[in-house]
This record gives C-alpha cells, sequence and structure tokens, in this order.
C-alpha cells in the first residue's frame, strides 16, 4: 500500500485552473479557496493526495462541498475552518474519525474544499469525487446513480449555524432539505455529505478525477508559457470539441431557491461569424443551442473558456462581451447510462430532450 504523496504548490495552482475548467460554469469560482490554500501552503501545511484504490473497504470516508449559489460565493469570502467543521461535526456525530476527505465534485471551487479541510484535520485527500465535474443537486452524484445511502449530513454557515440532517426519505429529499437550510443561511454553506466507506469509494466514486483537474491545468498552462491557444491544446489533450467561438452578447441571470439560474447568447466569431450560440445554465451550463436547435447537453460537459487565456469562465462571471470559445469534454461513462442519465440527463433539469451526445457525432 503506497503512502498518500504530497501535492506541491504549483500543482495546487493547477488543479484550481483545471477544476474551472470542469465545473461546466458552476462549483463556485476557486480563487478565494485557492487564496486560503496558498496562505496554508506559505505557514508550511502540505497535504497529501491517496490513491482510493489504498483505502481499506471499512475505512470512513468524509465527503465535503460547499453548497449554494454560485454567485454568493463570489461575495461572500470563505474560512477554511467552514468546512473543517462540517467535518468534525459529522466525526462528532457518528462517533468515530475519518480516514480521509474527499471532494464531492472535481467541477470550480468544490475541488479544493477537501484540501482546505484536510490541511486544518491532517487528513489525505482521496483522488477521487462523485461527479467527474460539477452538477447542482444533492441527487446529481454516481453515488445516487449507485443507490447509496444519502445521510445524514452536516451544514455549517460562517455564523457558527449548524444544521444535522439525520435521515432523508430519498435523494432528491434529501436535496430539498439540505437546500432549504442553505437557502436560510444566506444560500452558500460548506456541508459535510452521507459518509462514504472505502468499498462505496472504489466501487462507486469517479476515481482519480483529481489527477485529472491537475492535468488539464498543467495542460493550459504549458500552452501559455509556449504562446500557443490554450483552448486549442486542451481539446487536443482531452479528446475535446471546440462547438463555438464567439462574444457575449446577452446575459440573463437571477440567485433563486439557492441556485443561479440563466441564459446567455454568443454572437459567432471566426468560422462562426453570423451564427449565435445560446447556453442555458443551472449553476452548471445544461444546454446549448445553435442557432435555435440544441447542439450540447448534460451530462456531456460544456465548458466555457476565456478565448486568449483558456481560463474558464463560470455562469456567476460571464459579462457581457467577452470573447470565448465553447468546448465539449467527454463525460464519465456512469453518467451516460440509462440510470445516469435519470439524475443527471437534461430531463432531470426539466428540458423536454433526449440525450445525444456531440461525441457520437464525432466518431
Amino acid at each position: 500500500m503506497a503512502a498518500p504523496r504530497p501535492v506541491s504548490a504549483a500543482e495546487i495552482e493547477s488543479l484550481a485552473i483545471g477544476a474551472w475548467i470542469l465545473g461546466t460554469g458552476g462549483g463556485g469560482s476557486p480563487y478565494l479557496a485557492l487564496l486560503n490554500i496558498r496562505k496554508l501552503y506559505r505557514e508550511g501545511t502540505v497535504v497529501s493526495l491517496l490513491d482510493p484504490r489504498d483505502l481499506a473497504d471499512n475505512d470512513p470516508v468524509a465527503v465535503v462541498s460547499n453548497m449554494g449559489a454560485p454567485l454568493v460565493g463570489q461575495e461572500r469570502l470563505t474560512d477554511p475552518r467552514t468546512i473543517a467543521r462540517a467535518v468534525t461535526m459529522m466525526e462528532e456525530y457518528l462517533g468515530r474519525r475519518f480516514r480521509a476527505v474527499m471532494s464531492l465534485e472535481i467541477g470550480g471551487g468544490n475541488a479544493l474544499q477537501p484540501f482546505l479541510a484536510a490541511a486544518l484535520l491532517g487528513l489525505p485527500v482521496v483522488d477521487a469525487d462523485c461527479m467527474g465535474r460539477a452538477f447542482p443537486e444533492a441527487q446529481m452524484t454516481s453515488f445516487a446513480i449507485h443507490d447509496l445511502r444519502m445521510y445524514p449530513l452536516t451544514l455549517v454557515d460562517v455564523r457558527d449555524n449548524a444544521v444535522i440532517v439525520a435521515r432523508a426519505a430519498s435523494w432528491k429529499w434529501m436535496e430539498r432539505l439540505s437546500r432549504r437550510a442553505c437557502v436560510e443561511v444566506g444560500s452558500i454553506a460548506a456541508t459535510c455529505k452521507a459518509p462514504r466507506t472505502g468499498k462505496e469509494v472504489k466501487e462507486c466514486a469517479i476515481l482519480y478525477s483529481t489527477t485529472k483537474a491537475i492535468r488539464l491545468g498543467e495542460t493550459v498552462q504549458a500552452a501559455r508559457r509556449a504562446h500557443q491557444d490554450p483552448v486549442q491544446a486542451l481539446i487536443e489533450a482531452e479528446r475535446g470539441l471546440l462547438l463555438f467561438t464567439g462574444k457575449i452578447g446577452d446575459i440573463a441571470r437571477r440567485t433563486t431557491e439557492g441556485f443561479l439560474r440563466g441564459t446567455a447568447r454568443l454572437d459567432g466569431l471566426d468560422e462562426f461569424r453570423g451564427a449565435t450560440f445560446a447556453l442555458a445554465f443551472q449553476n452548471e451550463f445544461a444546454v446549448g443551442w445553435l442557432d435555435g436547435v440544441p447542439r450540447v447537453m448534460t451530462p456531456d460537459l460544456i465548458c466555457v473558456m476565456d478565448s486568449v487565456s483558456g481560463e474558464a469562465i463560470g455562469t456567476e462571471t460571464l459579462r457581457y462581451g467577452q470573447r470565448v470559445g465553447v468546448v465539449a469534454l467527454p463525460a464519465p461513462p456512469v453518467l451516460l447510462t440509462p440510470k445516469g442519465l435519470e439524475h443527471v440527463g437534461p430531463r432531470a433539469f426539466g428540458y423536454d430532450l433526449d440525450f445525444q451526445s456531440v461525441f457520437h457525432d464525432a466518431r
């Protein structure tokens, strides 16, 4: 059994870039969490990454994330102690210590939340998550697709409010109950989800997604250093597809029921001049239409990236006039199964569309 490997400060920077791309517009901007980790690393803290295969079957694993609307997360400064408190509260409730901590979603700032908790609690981070991207709701995970237990859950805010959801009748009920608590504390909260065993992680999680996010970030950084197109470099390295290049012409968004919902319109540039691309989002980009025809839809990853820097653009950081590329990346296979599509396909977001992957057309 290999020892957990230290994650360097440079890899943390790459992780933030790659996770923001995998966030498909959501997961919250990594920026504030990254500032916190930089400070912890400057003080001498180093977090280790644990290969999920090195978990014992009965090892308890904490699954953490921030919950709420990304726009609020951008405005309210974050504190590592909040996510650490959600973990210790779960330990107190269960009466046992965790072996490691892992991310609920590798997308956006939530990829960094386990590193914040791990830094304060002296635990390793498991190289895995349960989305392979970001999704807005509790039932949109590989753990839910595998019908694992959805409770208990702990929720903590910066004011020292704390909630435990002891039971829930279903994953959707867990989403409803925890979302209501989240909205009451201001639409952003730190959460520790239902604890998982090492066996459940190995069999039901999306493995090595932290390493993947670091790799994506390194690809973008290498392209920048070589003065190459980072968007094209990412597409080539990750077998992605360029769906559209354009300028953001209109945005409508609102924070409601603990989500950031809205639409964006892109006006075509270069080979897409004269065409229009429309995006709809609920925290994350869910569907994209090219000239009114559905072009891409969840769970395919819909990533909006700055055309020059290759930096991902979140649904809360879309601005009029930004020049962007819309890129599709392949989804983890578990999300593409019939059961997976029930949880994360277009109908799960309220769109009456039969899922069709852009990668089927490309083969």
